[in-house]
């Protein structure tokens, strides 16, 4: 089978949980006998291809004329697709969102649209309005579609509550993990506290911040790791440079900003971290939650979303009011308080992983999926 991945995100290109999973996924694609090609917009003046374990990356031409970056990347798109299915035919062209606006529907190739959450899924989180250029493309982009696949039950059952379906078919496959990561040999740091993610609001970056002081009345030397970009404002203004003008000096003390790492290196801190803890408001699926888990950490995530397709409170995590900085503090202080229960927790999560997010298991699934598709 060939498959067409549309996206501008990719490890090797530009972080994003879309693009950590069109890598894991492309890889067992390929490496279970199947073409995976991933085909975005760029930066450079020229084409540029690589190869990633037998996954291409095709990274077209950046704009340079005057029309507008979507117009160019339109027509840029759908000639490389012309050329590729010309080659060899295309069986499965596949997007997130709103990625399939401005392809063309005479395109022999099947299409799936993958929700990973769109501009109006996150609308919501964010407390804004709906961009009416990015809401247009995403009900045009549904309406082209052949089926959908869900990372998960809830953000199926939310994006249902903006975007029309169309009576497509649709299926829940949650995103593979590598599970073939061997867990880390590092020392567990005492009072470790580990946040991997955007530094933002829909993360619930302050809310985690105040659960860190009211768990230092307790245990004065906790700190707060944090691990992930910076988000910033339309004016330009820094998410972490607002945190460090909302709280003290003395409160921000505890609070590390250590920007963005590579995987490797994140791994080795999920490890050595005592808790690790997720509070995001919004998410459709939580894979920062999966990879601590995969790590056999004790986990804190959210309640909301799908917090309880991917924890069983008080089983192998813990969910929080994510709203609420005294639940946050809350299910912090249990695993610190009880060190046996937050390593069985952790010992039950790397099971759990293991058996539900297996890259072979759910690649069977995405296929059975695409070949409904195409007969």
């Amino acid at each position: 089978m060939r498959i067409v991945f549309l996206s501008h995100e990719y490890p090797l290109w530009a972080s994003g949980g879309v693009g950590t999973f069109l890598q894991t996924f492309g890889r067992s694609l390929v490496a279970n006998g199947h073409e995976a090609i991933v085909l975005g917009p760029g930066k450079d003046q020229e084409e540029v291809i690589l190869d990633d374990q037998g996954v291409q990356l095709i990274r077209l031409p950046r704009n340079r004329s005057r029309m507008p970056d979507f117009i160019h990347n339109a027509r840029l798109i759908n000639k490389r697709l012309e050329q590729i299915h010309k080659k060899t035919n295309i069986d499965i062209i596949e997007s997130a969102e709103l990625g399939l606006a401005f392809i063309k529907s005479s395109h022999p190739a099947k299409k799936n649209i993958r929700l990973h959450g769109g501009h109006h899924f996150f609308a919501e989180a964010e407390q804004r309005g709906i961009n009416w250029k990015k809401g247009w493309m995403e009900k045009r982009s549904f309406a082209k579609t052949d089926g959908f696949i869900a990372v998960s039950e809830y953000v199926k059952q939310h994006t249902a509550k903006y975007l029309n379906y169309h009576n497509r078919p649709i299926e829940v496959i949650p995103s593979a993990i590598d599970t073939s990561i061997e867990i880390p040999t590092v020392q567990v740091k005492t009072n470790s506290v580990l946040f991997a993610g955007t530094v933002c609001q829909k993360k619930g970056v302050k809310e985690l911040i105040e659960a860190i002081q009211i768990v230092a009345e307790e245990f004065p030397e906790i700190q707060l790791n944090c691990y992930g970009r910076d988000w910033f404002y339309a004016d330009g203004r820094s998410y972490m440079d607002e945190m460090r003008s909302v709280f003290s000096e003395s409160q921000m003390a505890r609070v590390h900003f250590h920007g963005q790492v590579n995987r490797e290196e994140l791994n080795e801190h999920y490890a050595a971290a005592s808790v690790c803890v997720f509070p995001s408001r919004m998410e459709t699926q939580g894979l920062v939650s999966l990879e601590a888990m995969l790590l056999e950490k004790p986990v804190v995530f959210s309640k909301y979303g799908p917090g309880p397709e991917t924890i069983n409170h008080g089983v192998d995590g813990l969910l929080c009011d994510v709203y609420e900085p005294e639940d946050i503090a809350r299910q912090i202080l249990f695993y610190i308080n009880n060190p046996e229960e937050a390593k069985a927790h952790g010992k039950r999560a790397r099971q759990a992983v293991l058996q539900r997010y297996d890259p072979r298991k759910i690649l069977d699934q995405n296929l059975e999926f695409y070949n409904s598709l195409l007969s």
